[in-house]
């Protein structure tokens, strides 16, 4: 089994993230993304304190697919940079992680 790995990331508005999400699924580089309702983000940016309306998402991919995966984060995020945090799912439902595999490519 090709390693699956869960990525993080935000995005502003819910309408952009949930776009975001269905293009990864559409180009089956995510098998499924979970995009939460708005969570408060603090954070310092360029030496300042801020705050925002961000919505978080969960996307479950394989390893192998992690550069693309980024690429197509980069090319539709408004950030200037942006969250993408990576981590191997090291144990989880069989199934599952066998449907991410076969659901992805």
């Amino acid at each position: 089994m090709n390693d699956p790995l869960l990525v993080l990331t935000t995005y502003p508005d819910q309408e952009g993230a949930e776009r975001l999400a269905a293009e990864l699924v559409r180009a089956r580089l995510a098998a499924c993304v979970n995009v939460l309702p708005a969570v408060r983000s603090f954070y310092l940016w360029e030496g300042r304190e801020n705050s925002g309306t961000e919505h978080q998402l969960f996307i479950k991919t394989r390893d192998a697919l992690y550069p693309q995966v980024e690429s197509a984060i980069l090319d539709a995020h408004p950030y200037e940079l942006p969250e993408i945090i990576a981590t191997t799912i090291s144990r989880g439902l069989p199934g599952y992680l066998n449907w991410i595999e076969s659901s992805t490519s």
